[in-house]
């Protein structure tokens, strides 16, 4: 897909990294594959692993962590 934010390159699949707060959570995922635009570097990250993010965000929120890094590991 041509990046939205430059508008001068087309997206190649690569790897990112995600920064989320929730509550008193800040967890860092690295690794997390998206299509990247070559150009200016914005990341595009699907709804499927948008949605596993986001589902790990919550339950480690749950558990009452406050700081988590860690690798992105496909389900």
């Amino acid at each position: 897909m041509k990046c939205v934010i430059c508008k001068k390159a087309f997206t190649k699949p690569g790897t990112t990294s995600i920064t989320l707060e929730r509550g008193c959570l800040t967890m860092v995922v690295k690794c997390v594959p998206a299509q990247v635009c070559p150009n200016c570097g914005e990341a595009y990250i699907s709804e499927e692993v948008t949605a596993k993010l986001l589902k790990d965000a919550e339950e480690r929120a749950r558990t009452g962590s406050q700081v988590e890094i860690c690798n992105y590991v496909a389900a």
